[in-house]
């Protein structure tokens, strides 16, 4: 599942208040935003209960926070396809069981070579 950067920028720019914002229905022509249209950096506005303890972040604010949390998402990748790739829990059971370490090591240490850590 892709996470919904925008949304997560949001409460993190406004950690206090995590549901300080909502989406423009109209944008600043007078023109109806489609519903499916709406959940954009431009349509951020601060919602009416926030109105006078939230100033809204700029858009470039917006848009480096995303930037930020999608270089932290892409820097984990590695961990995602690792975890798919390592021993099962079972497998380690069996291994401690079986006396058979050696052979659970040496397949972490392959999946480990295969998606390194980056620097």
């Amino acid at each position: 599942m892709t996470p919904d950067f925008l949304q997560i920028a949001l409460n993190e720019l406004v950690p206090d208040y995590p549901d300080w914002y909502s989406w423009a229905k109209i944008d600043s022509k007078g023109n109806k935003i489609p519903n499916d249209q709406r959940m954009q950096t431009e349509h951020v506005i601060v919602n009416s209960v926030h109105k006078e303890i939230v100033t809204r972040p700029t858009d470039k604010q917006i848009n480096d926070k995303i930037a930020e949390l999608k270089k932290q998402d892409a820097d984990k990748e590695y961990q995602k396809k690792r975890l798919a790739e390592y021993p099962s829990v079972q497998e380690c059971i069996h291994a401690i069981l079986d006396d058979d370490l050696t052979a659970l090591q040496a397949k972490r240490k392959l999946v480990k070579e295969k998606y390194p850590k980056p620097e």
